[in-house]
């Protein structure tokens, strides 16, 4: 049974297809909230082709509205998403750097355009599907951590400040993933069992080379150890990251130790060489980094030095370090125990048990180049 209407408040929901949005707007109703749906297409690619189902989830999205008796408006945000996420990402690319796009499509186009929009037609808050939590206190919002640690997204969330976390709500955050499911086969929405959307939209499940080769010509060139020995050809420095040990085809190789991987452990951008080493290489660790873009959710930074954990990827576990000092919107993060393949253009985010406090964008690290390395090795 569904309560009396007790708040009034009109939500809305930004709609994208999938289970923990829809749930979102289930829960949402349940609460007495007034719903609109609203789904963002923010993509004007090839969705024709499979890779971005825009259309698939669009239908879906209707049929849930359809189905609780909510009305679903489709708007159009490609150009802002061009503009502020999709340059950023070619940009970052093009300088040898690995980009977080989720992150910056929260910040610029979720919770930022998506608000706005709502806001402007009279609605008091949104609502979205993210697997994460809001909390008070002393007269803050907090962002803090998802119930289910698994499926946790306060890390793509950190951008979010105090005037958004005021006017969200993240329904599902509360919940594990396999009661949101219970939840939509209980109202039968046509979303109970579809399969959780993956990587980043634009890109899909097609090859991610020949579609960053569709905006960014590819440079081939040396591909050689720390020590300068020369083991082939890459295809071009934007199609690897640092430590990765897939698809780099030098496997096999004459005086290779046999059956230990090859890993990225360093790209020399002036030359265009990319350096790989049989296994875990002293350039793939570093102890300390330095992060820019700033953005700290309570409106202040913490005062340094400040003991906390961070994470510098979505699925790693937190590792304790100390923000050594902070400049403007620069800071330097040293780590208890080294860290392996600190990733500049990724995200350093901070936590304090279960409040993300915010992070920024890694620069550089204190990992040795390979001269350092060929140095200490005479």
């Amino acid at each position: 049974m569904v309560p009396c209407y007790a708040f009034q408040k009109r939500v809305v929901v930004g709609l994208s297809g999938g289970v923990d949005s829809s749930v979102a707007a289930v829960l949402l109703l349940e609460q007495g909230y007034r719903i609109d749906g609203v789904f963002m297409k923010n993509w004007e690619g090839d969705d024709s082709d499979g890779h971005c189902p825009a259309e698939r989830d669009f239908s879906d999205a209707g049929s849930v509205c359809s189905q609780l008796g909510i009305p679903l408006e489709a708007v159009n945000f490609s150009k802002e998403y061009s503009d502020r996420v999709f340059r950023h990402f070619l940009q970052e690319y093009r300088a040898g750097r690995t980009p977080n796009p989720d992150i910056l499509c929260n910040k610029e186009i979720k919770f930022k355009i998506f608000l706005e929009y709502a806001l402007q037609r009279g609605a008091e808050l949104i609502a979205t599907g993210h697997y994460a939590r809001i909390g008070k206190r002393g007269g803050r919002f907090q962002l803090l951590k998802a119930r289910d640690t698994n499926k946790d997204q306060s890390y793509f969330l950190y951008t979010l400040g105090q005037r958004q976390l005021a006017r969200t709500l993240f329904p599902v955050g509360e919940m594990q993933k396999s009661e949101v499911r219970a939840v939509a086969a209980r109202n039968r929405l046509v979303t109970h069992a579809k399969k959780d959307s993956t990587g980043i939209c634009f890109i899909g499940e097609r090859n991610f080379r020949e579609f960053l080769a569709r905006y960014l010509p590819a440079r081939p060139g040396e591909m050689c150890t720390p020590e300068g020995e020369s083991v082939g050809e890459h295809q071009g420095l934007m199609y690897y990251t640092l430590g990765q040990r897939q698809g780099l085809g030098i496997g096999g190789r004459p005086n290779a130790r046999q059956g230990e991987p090859w890993y990225v452990v360093g790209k020399d951008i002036a030359n265009n060489r990319l350096l790989v080493s049989q296994g875990l290489h002293p350039m793939l660790y570093s102890s300390t980094l330095e992060a820019g873009e700033l953005h700290w959710v309570a409106g202040e930074a913490v005062r340094t030095p400040f003991r906390c954990r961070a994470k510098i990827r979505y699925r790693q576990p937190e590792q304790l370090c100390v923000i050594e000092k902070i400049s403007g919107d620069y800071c330097r993060v040293r780590f208890d125990e080294p860290q392996q393949a600190v990733t500049p253009g990724q995200s350093v985010v901070f936590y304090d048990d279960e409040v993300c406090l915010g992070g920024g964008t890694i620069d550089r690290t204190n990992a040795p180049t390979a001269d350092n390395f060929r140095e200490s090795r005479r």
